[in-house]
C-alpha cells in the first residue's frame, strides 16, 4: 500500500495554509495565512475563492459540522468552523456567510472540533481553556484550565470525554464534573497534535520531540515511532481506523493502526500543518507551510485468498492474479473503489455509487447493483451472503445482489462498527453496542429480526471482540468474544429451554479467528498460538476441554499480532512490524468435523486410529 500524491505547480494561496476540510468526497476547502478560503473541486480540478477574511483574522483550524447525524432538518450540515487568531471562533456557511463570530478565548483560539452527533463544539486556546460550547455558539462550560496552550483537542467515541495536550502531557476529561480525570506523560517535547478514533477507540500525538505515537484510551503506550528529523505537526485518523497519515517538514507518512509505517513521501510542502481525510477513507489532504494544498490517494491496497491475490492498482481500476497458473485479470470500475473484501469465493467491491460481486470463477460479468447511500464502511462476508454498513444502516445480500434483510438496532452508531465488533455466518448477525459494550446483539440473518425473545447476549464486563463460527448448523451456532480482560468466552446464540451461560475457555486472548470451513477456533494468549479443535466440548465436559487444545510457542509474533485470516488449515498472522506470518495447523481435525457432520463414523473412528493422537479420540468421543 502506499499514497500516490499530487501538488499543482503554483500554490493557490499566497502564505501557508493553516487548515483544510472535506465537504464530500470530490470538495474540498483551504485557509490560510492570505486570509481566503478556497474551494478546491477534485474533478474539474477547479479552484475558487468562496470567502476574504478581514485582514486581522488569521485562521487556524477549520471543522466541518458532521454529516452523519441528519442535520438536514437542522440546516448546518454546509456549515464549518473556523478558529482564528484573534481569540475567536466564526460559524461560516458553505456558501461563505459569516454566520456568527465569538469571543472565545483571550489570546489565540487554536483548535475548534465539533462532537460526532453536532451537539457541542469544544475550543482549546492560547490561553490554556478547554471550553464547550453550543451548536448555535454559546458558552456550556468551561472544562478546563491550564498554564500553558493547548495546542490540539479530540473527542472521545462517545462525545463524552474530551482529548486534549498540555505541554509533554495528555488529558482525558470527561465532560461529567465528579468524573475521574486521566491524565499521563507522552512526549519529551511539547505536543502539537491529537487525534482520537472512534472506531477502534485508539490515540495518536505527536510532539516537537520529532515522533509519533499510539495510545489505547487507558494511557497505554501501543506504539512510539523512531524520532524524525524535524518535528511532527500533523496527525490524522482514516474514517474506518485501520490507517492514519503524519504530517512533518517535507514529510508524509501513511502508516496502519498499530504504528508502522506503509509509505513514505517526501513532497516539497514545508511543514504540513494539518491532515484531514475525506469522508470515504481514499484520500488525504495537507495543508502546507508553502502554500500548497497536498492530496494524496491510497493505492496499492492488496487482498488475498487461498490462490488468488487482487490489487488496487490505481482509483478505479484492480488486477487480479492466480498464483497457480499466473493469470491475471484487470478489473475496471466506473467510479472510485472505496472498500473491498475477497473471501469464500468471491470479491466484493463498493465503488462511490455501486457495489461489484465477482466470482473467482470467472472474472469477466460481474453482478452490479446501485448501493443506497454510496459510503460503505464495512464489508463482511460469508459462505452465503455479504454484508454492507452503508450510511447510517445495515444491509444483508446474497451474492447474486438480492437484498435479504436489514436489521436494526434503535440508536446504534453505525458509523464506529467494524470487523471486530459486528460478525456474519449463514444465519446469524452479531453486533456489540458502543452504548452499553456489555451487551451483543444478536439478529436472525434470513429476516433481521432480533433472535429468541429479542434480548442481547450480557456479559459481566465490557467485550471487546466478537466472532461467529461458520460451520454447522444454525440451532448449534455459537459466539466466542473476548472482554475487557482479554478472557475468551464461547456461549450459544440460540438458546433452548434454560438459558446457556457463557463458558469461559481462555485467557489472556489477544486475538482470535474461526476457521472458515468447520468449527475450530485459534487465538494467541500470552506468548502461545492456541488451537481450540472443538470449544463445543466446554458445554459437553469442561474437564474434557484442554484435551482438545493445541499449544505451541507463539514468541516469534512479537507484540500485539493480529489473525488476519484462517481459511483451510492455514492461519495468517500480521506481526506489530506489518510483516505477515503464516503458520499451518493439522488438517486431521477439520476432516473428522466433516466426516462427523455426515455421519461417516466408521471412517472418523479408521482416521484416530491412524493419527493416534489423543485429542482426536476426544473430539470423536464428545460428538
Amino acid at each position: 500500500m502506499r499514497l500516490k500524491t499530487s501538488l499543482l505547480k503554483e500554490p493557490k494561496h499566497k502564505e501557508l495554509v493553516s487548515c483544510v476540510g472535506w465537504t464530500s468526497a470530490d470538495e474540498l476547502y483551504s485557509c490560510g495565512d492570505d486570509h481566503q478560503i478556497l474551494k478546491w473541486n477534485l474533478l474539474n480540478g477547479e479552484t475558487s475563492l468562496v470567502v476574504k477574511l478581514p485582514d486581522d483574522t488569521y485562521p487556524i483550524d477549520l471543522h466541518w459540522f458532521p454529516k452523519n447525524v441528519g442535520s438536514k432538518k437542522q440546516g448546518q450540515s454546509d456549515m464549518f468552523v473556523i478558529t482564528s487568531s484573534d481569540g475567536k471562533f466564526h460559524l461560516i456557511s458553505k456558501l461563505g456567510r459569516v454566520e456568527k463570530s465569538v469571543d472565545a478565548h483571550s489570546g489565540a483560539v487554536l483548535a475548534g472540533r465539533w462532537n460526532y452527533d453536532g451537539t457541542a463544539l469544544v475550543t482549546a486556546g492560547e490561553d490554556g481553556h478547554i471550553k464547550i460550547w453550543s451548536k448555535s455558539g454559546m458558552l456550556r462550560s468551561t472544562l478546563a484550565q491550564n498554564g500553558l496552550p493547548v495546542y490540539s483537542v479530540a473527542w472521545g467515541p462517545d462525545s463524552e470525554k474530551v482529548l486534549y495536550p498540555v505541554g509533554k502531557q495528555l488529558i482525558i476529561k470527561p465532560l461529567q464534573p465528579s468524573s475521574k480525570v486521566l491524565q499521563w506523560k507522552a512526549h519529551e517535547g511539547v505536543i502539537l497534535k491529537v487525534d482520537w478514533n472512534p472506531v477502534n477507540d485508539l490515540i495518536l500525538s505527536a510532539g516537537e520531540d520529532c515522533k509519533y505515537k499510539v495510545w489505547d484510551s487507558y494511557g497505554r503506550a501501543l506504539y512510539s515511532s523512531t524520532s524524525h528529523e524535524y518535528p511532527i505537526t500533523s496527525v490524522s485518523w482514516a474514517p474506518d481506523g485501520d490507517l492514519f497519515a503524519v504530517g512533518s517538514f517535507h514529510t508524509l507518512r501513511l502508516c496502519d493502526k498499530t504504528g508502522w509505517s506503509y509509505a513514505l513521501e517526501k513532497p516539497n510542502t514545508g511543514s504540513i500543518f494539518s491532515l484531514t481525510w475525506s469522508i470515504d477513507g481514499t484520500q488525504v489532504a495537507g495543508a502546507c507551510g508553502n502554500g500548497h494544498v497536498i492530496f494524496a490517494h491510497v493505492i496499492e491496497q492488496h487482498w488475498e485468498w487461498k490462490n488468488f491475490e487482487v490489487t488496487l492498482t490505481k482509483r478505479r481500476a484492480m488486477q487480479v492474479r492466480n498464483v497457480i497458473n499466473d493469470a491475471v485479470d484487470l478489473l475496471e470500475f466506473r467510479d472510485r473503489v472505496i472498500k473491498a473484501s475477497l473471501k469464500y469465493g468471491h470479491l466484493v467491491v463498493s465503488t462511490s455509487l455501486q457495489c461489484y460481486v465477482f466470482s473467482t470463477k470467472n472474472w469477466n460479468t460481474p453482478l452490479i447493483f446501485d448501493l443506497k447511500e454510496g459510503t460503505v464502511s464495512l464489508i463482511l462476508q460469508c459462505e452465503r451472503h455479504f454484508l454492507l454498513v452503508d450510511g447510517g444502516s445495515l444491509f444483508l445480500y446474497s451474492y447474486e445482489g438480492r437484498l435479504i434483510s436489514s436489521p436494526k438496532v434503535p440508536g446504534m452508531r453505525t458509523d464506529i462498527l467494524n470487523a471486530q465488533t459486528v460478525s456474519l455466518s449463514n444465519d446469524t448477525i452479531a453486533m456489540k453496542d458502543k452504548t452499553d459494550e456489555k451487551l451483543i446483539y444478536l439478529f436472525d440473518a434470513l429476516s433481521g429480526k432480533p433472535l429468541g425473545d429479542g434480548k442481547p447476549l450480557a456479559h459481566k464486563i465490557e467485550v471487546v471482540e466478537i466472532a461467529l463460527d461458520q460451520g454447522g448448523p444454525a440451532i448449534e451456532r455459537k459466539i466466542a468474544f473476548v472482554d475487557k480482560n482479554r478472557d475468551l468466552y464461547i456461549s450459544t446464540v440460540r438458546r433452548l429451554g434454560k438459558e446457556q451461560k457463557a463458558v469461559k475457555i481462555g485467557s489472556m486472548v489477544h486475538t482470535l479467528a474461526w476457521s472458515d470451513l468447520s468449527n475450530i477456533l485459534c487465538g494467541i494468549q500470552d506468548n502461545r498460538f492456541t488451537v481450540w479443535y472443538y470449544p463445543n466440548v466446554a458445554y459437553v465436559d469442561k474437564e474434557l476441554l484442554p484435551k482438545t487444545i493445541s499449544e505451541k510457542d507463539g514468541s516469534e509474533y512479537t507484540k500485539s499480532p493480529q489473525i488476519v485470516s484462517f481459511v483451510g488449515n492455514r492461519v495468517t498472522i500480521r506481526r506489530s512490524d506489518g510483516s505477515l506470518v503464516h503458520t499451518n495447523i493439522s488438517p486431521y481435525p477439520a476432516i473428522i468435523h466433516d466426516y462427523i457432520t455426515a455421519s461417516k463414523w466408521d471412517e472418523a473412528v479408521r482416521l484416530c486410529r491412524f493419527v493416534k493422537v489423543s485429542y482426536y479420540f476426544v473430539l470423536l468421543h464428545v460428538y
